[in-house]
């Protein structure tokens, strides 16, 4: 079969996340004709998480072509790159502060971030509630309806456990052994002015070797806390516990961090509403599959890793690169070829770089 032209190709994005908006954007920013699926019923229909730091030569380097460089400096938090690093009594260790004018990896909401790029798309380009279960080798889109759509090429930007994957690898993800549990506070300032002092502008960190804590400011007065364990998967239910039980999980915790100060157990006792269980995956390295002209990915889905600072910034580098290969190349084959060509390797390094990060995090 011959590749076609991109800029007469059906190209179909497979997640409305980071990379996915990224990548259509910046197609119909060059004219190229795109589609974006994801499953979500809407834009609003889930919490999009906590805060993200875009480094000046992934992020940002990719909002920049999308055009978006200055609504994103509107949004952003130069003061959220502030790091405390606290021990277990909630005494301050070392601190870094962003210099004045330093903007070289400023934080911004995921949700003000997915708003940016939404916004900046032709209207009708995310299909909303389309649930893809699988995609053949030759671009042909599977959906939860019954229904097909054949695509020149899909684009899988569907995240650690991406119905697109399997097209191109058999490699599923892996647990790494580690968790996240969640908790949120709203309005800290008027609500919890503790935690609020203790967190600052914006991360702080404490471990004792065996657990840690992560504290993350987000803008309107939201702290996100995760508390970082080396636990089995489901830990919860080994427990005899439930996710949604929270004063039954905030006994437990209370436990578990008990030889911590009350000031620091106030970072997972305190919050509002109900924690959400994270366990932490991560796809083999090297993750490469056999160049297919008519499927690729991008992001999680081409290489999961642990999640310390790198994963949205190389999905936006992603995204930017394969639109740029497809806006300047003869064929949708030839512009996969060269996307792959500097991705692969690049997400092998990465991946390779940040193998036990989180074992050493606990400390």
């Amino acid at each position: 079969m011959i590749s076609p032209n991109p800029r007469d190709a059906r190209i179909a994005v497979v997640g409305a996340g980071p990379g996915g908006l990224t990548c259509a954007r910046i197609l119909q920013r060059h004219g190229l004709a795109v589609t974006v699926y994801d499953r979500d019923a809407g834009p609003e229909s889930r919490d999009q998480g906590g805060s993200l730091d875009l480094d000046t030569h992934d992020g940002q380097h990719a909002l920049r072509e999308a055009g978006l460089i200055d609504g994103f400096h509107r949004l952003s938090r130069p003061e959220g790159q502030e790091w405390r690093f606290l021990d277990k009594r909630g005494v301050l260790r070392s601190r870094n502060v962003p210099a004045a004018g330093d903007t070289s990896r400023p934080e911004i909401d995921r949700g003000q971030l997915r708003g940016l790029l939404l916004d900046s798309l032709a209207p009708g380009t995310v299909q909303w509630g389309t649930r893809i279960t699988s995609v053949t080798a030759t671009g042909e889109l599977h959906l939860a309806d019954g229904s097909a759509v054949q695509a020149d090429l899909v684009v899988g930007a569907d995240g650690a456990f991406s119905h697109v994957r399997p097209v191109l690898s058999a490699a599923t993800p892996l647990y790494t052994g580690n968790t996240f549990l969640e908790a949120h506070f709203d309005d800290v300032e008027r609500r919890h002015p503790e935690i609020a002092e203790l967190v600052g502008n914006g991360n702080a960190h404490a471990g004792d070797g065996r657990r840690a804590l992560f504290a993350q400011r987000s803008s309107g007065g939201h702290i996100r806390v995760y508390a970082l364990q080396h636990v089995r998967a489901d830990w919860i239910a080994a427990a005899g516990l439930r996710i949604d039980d929270t004063e039954a999980i905030r006994s437990h915790l209370d436990k578990t961090y008990s030889g911590w100060s009350p000031r620091m157990r106030r970072l997972l006792l305190d919050n509002d509403g109900p924690y959400v269980d994270r366990p932490l995956y991560a796809l083999p390295v090297p993750h490469i599959w056999a160049q297919n002209p008519s499927v690729t990915l991008l992001g999680d889905a081409a290489h999961l890793m642990p999640p310390i600072g790198v994963g949205v910034n190389l999905a936006m580098l992603d995204a930017c690169e394969l639109a740029l290969a497809l806006a300047r190349s003869a064929t949708v084959a030839e512009a996969v070829a060269a996307y792959e060509r500097t991705m692969l390797p690049r997400s092998r390094s990465h991946a390779a770089n940040l193998e036990g990060a989180l074992d050493s995090l606990l400390g």
